[in-house]
């Protein structure tokens, strides 16, 4: 019986230290800050792309886009642009999102502390 004991009490050891262990954490805000200055980055790096191409064609490379071939270097652009001001908005939705919540935390909690 103390074996069944021993091996039961084990098993719940095994339980804590799993759930310990999978516990959801939050990123460090600077982590957040870094990504989202990466993104800003990302995007104005893009759009500067776009115009430094869109200022040096020529009337010759104009006629040369009708060939998809050339369309590269403006498709990478819009494509890396757009995906990082996808991110952007993303991430301040969700910043947005948890504020309200955080805010609805605190005034629930302000609530109960004002009944008792």
């Amino acid at each position: 019986m103390s074996e069944a004991g021993d091996s039961l009490s084990g098993n719940w050891e095994v339980e804590r230290l799993l759930a310990d262990a999978l516990r959801p954490m939050e990123p460090p805000e600077r982590l957040s800050g870094r990504i989202e200055d990466t993104f800003a980055a990302i995007t104005q790096t893009a759009a500067e792309e776009l115009s430094a191409w869109a200022e040096e064609l020529s009337e010759s490379e104009l006629r040369a886009l009708r060939d998809p071939r050339n369309w590269v270097r403006p498709v990478v652009a819009i494509g890396a642009g757009g995906v990082a001001t996808g991110a952007l908005v993303v991430l301040e939705l969700r910043r947005r999102s948890k504020q309200k919540s955080e805010s609805g935390l605190r005034a629930l909690s302000g609530g109960v502390r004002s009944r008792l």
